[in-house]
C-alpha cells in the first residue's frame, strides 16, 4: 500500500494576496459561527415573543443544529465534484436568504424555517479550510487552516456579547437583519477575491447515502438534544436512536459498496483520520461545557451563595476574550504544529483545556476568576482547533479534502450536541432550593460538568496520543 499524498507538486497562483484570501474566508467562519449563538438571548423570551409554546421555541435552536449536521457532509462531497468556492457561495447565499426570512418573521413557523435555512451554511468553514490548502502556498496553509479553524469558537464566543447588546437597544428582528448584511457582504468579498479551487474529484453525488446519512444524524441529533425533555427512557427517544443506529448501518454498508461513496469510509476508517475524528468529537464536548455553565454562574442571583447576579451582557462580555484569544493562538498553534507536529499541539491544546476547567471548578465565585478560567480554555481551543485541519489533511488525498475536513466538523458537533444533554441533565438533576428564588442547579452541577470538560479534554489528548506519527505512518507502509 503506498502513501497518501499530502502535498501539490506545483505551488498555486493566486489573482489576490494569501492574506487578503485568509481574512475573507475566516470572516465568513465567523459570520457563519455567529449564527450558532446569536439567538441565545432570546430564547428565554421567545414564548412571549411568538405567542408560543416553549417546548416548541425550542425548535428556533433544534433546527439549525439538524441542518448544519445533516448539510456538512453533503456540501463537502458536492465540494469536491463541482468546485468549493462555488459551493461556498452557495452556503452564503442560504445564510442570507435565512437571515432574511428570521427577520421578516413574526411567528415560530418561518422562524424555525429560516432558523433551519441559517444552519445549512455551517458547511463554510470546512471549505474555507479546503480552498485553503489548494490555493496556498505550502509555507502559509499552517497558520492559514489554523485560523480558519479558530473562526468556529471565534463566533460563537462573540455572538452572545453582540446579541445581548443588540436585544437590549433594539428589536430583536435587528439580530438578523444584520445577520443578512454581513453574510452580504462577505458573499461580495468571496465573489471578488477568493478563486476556485482546480482540484475535483468528479463522478456521481450518492444520493441514497446523503439520505441514509441524514436519518442517521437527525435520529441521533435529535435525541440527543430533545431526551432530556422526552426522558431519556421514553419511547420516542429510544426510537429516534433506533432508526438512527439502522440508517447508519445501512449507510456504512452503502458507501463500502459503491464506487461515488458521498464518504470514502475506507480512508475515514484508517488509524490516522478515525483517531483524530475520535478526538474531535471528544474534544468538542470538552469544549462546550464552558458555554453552559459560565452564563449561569454568572446570572444566577447572588442569593445562592455562589451566583454572581451579573446581566447577560456581562456574561457575554465575560466569554468575549476568550474569542479574541483563539484568533491570537492561530499563530502558535501553526508554528508549535510547523516544528513539532499537528499531533503535538493538539495534545497540548487537550492539556491547557483541562487546566482551564480545573481552575474553574476551582475558582468561580467572582467575575475575574471566570474571566481567567475562559482565556486558559479558549488559549487551548486556538491551539486544538488549529491543529485539527492539519491531521485531517495529511491523511486524505487533496481531492478528498472538502469531505474530509466536512466529516472532522461534524464530529465536533456531535460531541458539541452530546455535552449539551448531558450537562442539561446534570443541572437539571442536581439542584438546591433557596428561599425567594425556588429550585436552582446546585453548585455541585456546574462543578461537576466543569470537572467533566476538563476529563474530557484529557480522554481527547489520549486518543490523540495513539494517532500515528508520519514517520510511524511511512515505515508502516513499507
Amino acid at each position: 500500500m503506498s502513501s497518501l499524498p499530502t502535498s501539490r507538486p506545483v505551488e498555486p497562483v493566486i489573482p489576490v494576496a494569501p492574506p487578503a484570501l485568509v481574512a475573507v474566508l475566516a470572516a465568513a467562519g465567523i459570520v457563519v459561527s455567529l449564527q450558532q449563538t446569536v439567538v441565545v438571548p432570546l430564547v428565554p423570551l421567545f414564548p412571549a415573543l411568538l405567542g408560543a409554546d416553549p417546548a416548541d421555541t425550542a425548535w428556533i435552536v433544534t433546527a439549525t443544529l439538524l441542518a448544519g449536521a445533516v448539510a456538512v457532509p453533503v456540501v463537502g462531497r458536492f465540494a469536491d465534484m463541482v468546485g468549493k468556492r462555488r459551493m461556498l457561495l452557495v452556503c452564503l447565499c442560504v445564510l442570507v436568504a435565512g437571515s432574511v426570512l428570521s427577520a421578516l418573521s413574526t411567528s415560530l413557523v418561518p422562524l424555525v424555517a429560516g432558523r433551519a435555512l441559517q444552519g445549512l451554511a455551517a458547511g463554510v468553514v470546512p471549505l474555507g479550510i479546503s480552498l485553503m490548502r489548494d490555493l496556498l502556498p505550502a509555507g502559509r496553509i499552517g497558520s492559514a487552516t489554523a485560523t480558519m479553524s479558530a473562526s468556529l469558537g471565534v463566533g460563537g464566543a462573540l455572538g452572545l456579547p453582540l446579541s445581548a447588546l443588540v436585544v437590549q437597544v433594539a428589536d430583536w428582528h435587528a439580530l438578523f437583519w444584520a445577520a443578512a448584511v454581513l453574510g452580504a457582504v462577505v458573499t461580495g468579498l468571496v465573489l471578488a477575491l477568493v478563486p476556485e479551487s482546480p482540484q475535483r474529484t468528479g463522478g456521481r453525488f450518492d444520493l441514497p447515502g446523503a439520505l441514509l446519512l441524514a436519518v442517521a444524524l437527525v435520529g441521533l441529533l435529535l435525541g440527543i438534544s430533545k431526551g432530556g425533555d422526552w426522558g431519556w427512557g421514553s419511547a420516542p427517544t429510544w426510537t429516534l436512536f433506533g432508526v438512527a443506529a439502522v440508517a447508519l448501518a445501512g449507510f456504512g454498508l452503502r458507501e463500502l459498496r459503491t464506487p461515488d461513496p458521498l464518504i470514502d469510509l475506507r480512508v475515514s476508517r484508517r488509524r490516522p483520520l478515525l483517531l483524530t475524528n475520535i478526538a474531535s468529537a471528544v474534544f468538542g464536548f470538552s469544549m462546550f461545557a464552558m458555554s453552559l455553565v459560565f452564563p449561569q454562574l454568572l446570572q444566577l442571583p447572588a442569593e445562592t451563595g455562589y451566583g454572581l447576579g451579573r446581566s447577560i451582557l456581562v456574561a457575554g462580555l465575560v466569554l468575549a476574550p476568550g474569542g479574541l484569544c483563539m484568533i491570537a493562538m492561530s499563530p502558535v498553534s501553526a508554528r508549535i504544529s510547523a516544528r513539532y507536529g499537528p499531533r503535538t499541539t493538539l495534545m497540548a491544546g487537550a492539556v491547557v483545556v483541562a487546566a482551564g476547567y480545573g481552575i474553574g471548578a476551582t475558582l468561580h465565585s467572582a467575575v475575574w476568576h471566570l474571566v481567567l478560567s475562559s482565556i486558559v480554555i479558549s488559549a487551548g481551543i486556538g491551539l486544538a482547533y488549529g491543529a485539527m485541519p492539519a491531521l485531517v489533511m495529511a491523511a486524505v488525498p487533496v481531492t478528498q479534502t472538502a469531505a474530509a475536513n466536512s466529516l472532522n466538523n461534524l464530529m465536533r458537533a456531535i460531541g458539541l450536541s452530546t455535552a449539551g444533554a448531558v450537562a442539561g441533565v446534570l443541572l437539571a438533576r442536581l439542584t438546591t432550593t433557596v428561599p425567594g428564588l425556588g429550585v436552582v442547579p446546585a453548585e455541585s452541577a456546574f462543578e461537576l460538568v466543569m470537572l467533566l470538560g476538563a476529563g474530557s479534554a484529557l480522554v481527547a489528548m489520549a486518543v490523540t496520543a495513539c494517532i500515528p506519527r508520519p514517520r510511524d505512518r511511512a515505515e508502516a507502509t513499507l
